[in-house]
């Protein structure tokens, strides 16, 4: 099957559906203190470039990136819907993101993730992400874990 990944606003339905399933996921797991995943206005005020998976037609995943000056890039909003699970997307989001920043000429790649959220953390550290402490205005959170990854 053929993926096919491209910027699409966050505001679109389909990006927004993918949005929606991804907090019903997060937000029985975390207290509100600890989820900071942005809403589709936030992405859009704060200028997050925006990806869409897709497999044939239909929308599979998403993830965006957001930029601060030139120190490093932020993952933000990385899901891929349980049905396509398997099939390689996720890395091949990864893979996206990270050409995306390199492209830009942005040297680190950072995220936070949930405790919980297992299957993404062993992605994460198969990719080669290494774990550090909160940056930017993350604080210690016992439900938060912080990644990166040196962009050569």
């Amino acid at each position: 099957m053929s993926i096919t990944i491209a910027p699409e606003r966050p505001d679109t339905p389909d990006s927004m559906q993918l949005i929606d399933e991804l907090e019903g996921v997060l937000s029985p797991l975390y207290p509100d203190e600890s989820r900071h995943g942005y809403s589709v206005e936030k992405l859009l005020k704060q200028s997050v470039t925006f990806f869409v998976a897709r497999q044939e037609e239909a929308a599979a995943g998403c993830a965006g990136v957001q930029f601060y000056g030139t120190e490093y890039a932020e993952l933000k909003r990385m899901y891929v819907r349980p049905d396509f699970r398997g099939e390689g997307i996720a890395k091949k989001l990864l893979n996206h993101i990270a050409d995306f920043t390199r492209e830009n000429d942005i040297p680190i790649l950072r995220l936070e993730t949930g405790i919980h959220q297992t299957e993404a953390i062993g992605l994460y550290e198969k990719y080669g992400f290494k774990r550090v402490s909160p940056f930017g205005e993350y604080k210690e959170d016992p439900n938060s874990i912080f990644f990166e990854i040196a962009l050569d």
